[in-house]
Parts: C-alpha cells; structure tokens; sequence
C-alpha cells in the first residue's frame, strides 16, 4: 500500500462513520475530529484506502479490548510503522465501546494501530490514550470477536507482535487460526 503525502496531512471531516465488516459480522465506529483531531485524520486516510482490509484482531482480551492493525503484508507494516502521528490530548474517556489508537508507551508513536474498549477503561486516560470514536453499532459483533489466546506474548499466549511485523497474516493464520479478522473497512459517511 503506497501513501501520498500530502493527501495524508490533509483533515478528516468533522464527524464520520466508518463501517467494519469482519468474519463475525458488522459494526460502525463514528469519529470525532474534536476528540482527537491527529487519529481522526489516520483513520480517515487509512479507511480510504483499504488498510484495514484482511487485518487480524491479534490481541483481544476480555474485560479490557481489542486490538487490531498490523496489515498483513510485512512489507507494508513497515512503510507503516515509521509514519507516526502526534499524540492529542484526551479528551473523550476509554468508555466501553469507544476506539482509540495504541501506541508504544512513548510520546508521539501511533501509526496503525486501534483499540476497543469491552470495560471503561479509565486509567488509560492518564497515560495519554485518546480516543477517537466510538462503536455506534454492532457492538454485540465486537463483543464476540475470538478472545481464547488472550494477551500476547511474553504475557500470554496470543501471537507475537515482533513475529506479526516479520511474518503479517501468514504467521498469524499458521499459528492462530481462530483469530476473527476485518474483511473491510471503509467511510460510509461524512
């Protein structure tokens, strides 16, 4: 997946709607560009342009989220993983059903990554997760993505993040078959 540049510093509209169709069903996450304006506008670019599409929800833990956005060309994680974004402030709560970008635990380092809340995850708020939006629909679909791996490792027994950035779908399908996925994901409204 090749990126333009400018195209990808341009603003995402206000509020808009983005429907996932995953391999348990459908939901739609509504994003607030005043929630957090920097992840509004990755989402926005990503969805546009087919990101999303065949990627695994790699880590889901129940009680607390799940997670997704390592494309499944290792080629294209890596493109990916330097184009960072700034952190925003948060403003919205890590609520039950609202979305919200990961990062590595330092400043300025969301790229692909999201979560969703399954609890309100409040403590979250302090270590600067900013929500971007949340599930307005299908929020029974995200409630029943696989969640038998759990954490992954060293702290349990879900896939490898170091080995989904080498290896992408083709190690997650070998070794995590179970694992429910995103068939698409695209903006449907503005």
């Amino acid at each position: 997946m090749r990126y333009d540049e400018a195209e990808l510093k341009a603003p995402a509209p206000e509020t808009y709607k983005v429907k996932f169709e995953t391999s348990k069903g459908d939901f739609i996450i509504e994003v607030y560009r005043t929630w957090s304006p920097n992840g509004a506008d990755r989402l926005y670019y990503l969805a546009n342009h087919s990101y999303y599409n065949n990627v695994r929800f790699f880590r889901v833990i129940g009680d607390f989220m799940a997670q997704f956005g390592y494309h499944g060309d290792p080629e294209v994680i890596k493109v990916w993983s330097t184009k960072s974004i700034p952190d925003d402030s948060v403003v919205a709560s890590n609520k039950r059903g609202y979305v919200t970008f990961a990062k590595k635990g330092i400043p300025d380092s969301r790229s692909t990554q999201l979560y969703i809340n399954y609890s309100d995850n409040i403590g979250l708020d302090a270590q600067g997760f900013s929500p971007i939006g949340k599930v307005i629909e299908g929020m029974d679909v995200v409630d029943n993505l696989y969640k038998g791996y759990g954490d992954g490792a060293p702290r349990g027994s879900g896939p490898s993040q170091a080995k989904i950035m080498r290896e992408g779908n083709k190690y997650l399908k070998k070794n995590f078959p179970k694992l429910d996925y995103i068939k698409k994901a695209y903006v449907i409204s503005e």
